[in-house]
């Protein structure tokens, strides 16, 4: 499965990259727009509601796109940098997470030994008798 934040992040950088031009259409604008109201409530499931940057994120991809071509593409822009505000706020919810728990291996689950030298040879002798017996039992014509 694909990480939310890896996904929104190159959404965010198709409305706000250096060398990205200007979406052409109003169709690319509406586009783009549905993709980062989406990784807004993807991002939004995993962080506290309560919180500024949720509150704004949220209240800007309720709003209505609006018509022409600068306010259309201004809100895009303002409403990918509001993206990108959830996704550094949960980059470092995700960080502190992990440092304040250590990392656990499950229960019941141990990581095997690769056997060794002389367990391989004994399995390698073994089958090679084992192969010499079925050849020596098939009957001769």
């Amino acid at each position: 499965m694909r990480d939310v934040t890896a996904a929104a992040a190159e959404t965010v950088a198709l409305a706000l990259g250096e060398f990205e031009p200007l979406p052409e259409s109003e169709q690319d604008v509406t586009d783009l727009v549905l993709r980062l109201r989406g990784h807004v409530s993807a991002l939004s499931a995993e962080l506290p509601l309560e919180s500024g940057p949720m509150r704004a994120a949220w209240q800007l991809a309720s709003e209505a796109i609006p018509a022409g071509y600068v306010p259309s593409r201004v809100y895009l822009r303002q409403l990918a940098l509001a993206t990108q505000e959830l996704i550094e706020v949960r980059s470092r919810s995700t960080a502190a997470v992990a440092r304040a728990a250590p990392a656990q291996k499950p229960a019941g689950l141990r990581r095997l030994r690769p056997p060794s030298r002389n367990t391989v040879r004994v399995l390698v002798f073994g089958l090679a008798v084992i192969m010499l017996i079925i050849a020596g039992s098939i009957p001769r014509r």
